[in-house]
């Protein structure tokens, strides 16, 4: 990173905003299947406008989940994310399920037979990345948007903010100097809100979360301090703009601060790599960065449908480390097994804990007890760190 000063912004947005309602649809329907049978195969769509909601896509898993157990997924995850407007409400829109068993090719190249393991489910490319910017070795902007909306929705979701609604966006824009960052530039906050309240009262009710998240003294001058800039913002969500599964991949991923290979991952089951492949890139690139072997670190594997083993495992540290990175990637591949099964074993991937993603980032997020965020855990970072000693 050169010593120059510049700036940098990542946007997040909220559990209501119209993608990730269709996210967080298609991964209620992934875990309704792996909590039945965690070897089903799942690649769910949906879309939705208003008071409509369409479910397409292909399955393998047991037949006792019919298409009424996934319409009334489809309207728990729209409950819980506090859905019940004219327009949009999770029990009184029209949901349509068009989902139907797997291909028979796709299933062909890609399941165990014999002698062969198990294949990637599709080709592509994947990125991992990790940096010491903040505590979850994530960077500073996406991971201040994401928590600003996350404290807002955890407000609405007690009844301390019943004014706002669901349906949010933000973006933080911050100053860096020696590829440090130090101070706020700006922010924005686009919240959907009661009629009965102002654009002054809204910014208001979003000013204390914004602070509760900046670090003391970075908050950006009032000028620079934009909320709801365009006024009014009653309308939300499906309503008002229609929603597609997999729209709002830098916004799942690193907000930009890092390649992406394009791949969405709400709706997949984990023998789909564009899925576990980049959850175990962010594992590999995480522990790089906590064993203090680099400050940054940028991981990519690429892969064949058909074929378990990475086509090819690249390493960056940005010239932040002092270590060999090809002798750093022939490490990592001896830790872990970077096959589609051996990703999937090691990070205990095939479990109903993909709902919980679909909003708020998928990496920078605690590991939990029951195996969800289990591609954030640093559980090799000490092997690292000892191989390079």
């Amino acid at each position: 990173m050169s010593n120059r000063r510049y700036v940098f912004t990542s946007e997040s947005v909220s559990e209501g905003h119209p993608d990730k309602v269709c996210d967080r649809i298609s991964d209620a329907i992934v875990d309704l299947y792996l909590g039945a049978d965690p070897v089903s195969r799942v690649a769910v769509e949906t879309m939705a406008t208003t008071n409509y909601i369409a479910l397409a896509g292909e399955v393998r898993g047991p037949e006792a989940i019919t298409h009424d157990h996934l319409v009334e997924a489809a309207r728990r995850a729209v409950r819980a994310i506090g859905y019940e407007q004219d327009g949009f409400h999770w029990q009184h829109a029209e949901v349509v399920c068009k989902v139907h068993s797997q291909s028979a090719d796709i299933a062909m190249g890609v399941d165990a037979a014999g002698e062969k393991d198990e294949g990637a489910g599709d080709q592509g490319l994947m990125f991992g990345y990790a940096c010491n910017e903040t505590p979850d070795l994530m960077p500073a902007p996406i991971s201040y948007a994401h928590r600003i909306l996350r404290s807002m929705a955890e407000a609405r979701h007690a009844g301390a903010a019943p004014m706002l609604l669901p349906d949010a966006k933000s973006q933080v824009t911050l100053e860096y100097e020696n590829g440090v960052p130090v101070r706020t530039r700006s922010i924005v906050v686009s919240t959907q809100h009661d009629a009965s309240v102002t654009q002054s009262d809204v910014r208001e009710l979003v000013r204390p979360h914004v602070l509760k998240v900046l670090p003391e003294g970075w908050m950006c001058d009032e000028a620079h301090f934009y909320v709801n800039p365009t006024g009014r913002f009653v309308i939300g969500g499906p309503d008002g703009d229609a929603g597609l599964t997999g729209r709002k991949i830098i916004v799942d991923t690193y907000g930009g601060s890092a390649p992406h290979g394009g791949g969405a991952f709400s709706g997949k089951d984990p023998t789909k790599v564009d899925r576990s492949a980049a959850y175990a890139a962010r594992y590999l690139a995480k522990n790089v960065v906590k064993s203090g072997l680099a400050d940054r670190c940028t991981i990519q594997l690429a892969y064949a449908i058909g074929v378990s083993r990475p086509l090819s495992v690249y390493v960056d540290t940005h010239g932040t480390g002092h270590i060999d990175e090809d002798r750093l990637s022939d490490v990592l591949q001896e830790m872990v097994n970077l096959s589609p099964r051996g990703i999937r074993e090691h990070l205990g991937l095939s479990r109903p804990i993909y709902e919980r993603t679909a909003a708020y980032g998928h990496f920078g997020r605690a590991p939990e007890a029951d195996g969800g965020f289990s591609w954030e855990r640093t559980d090799i970072a000490d092997a690292l760190a000892k191989a390079f000693s």
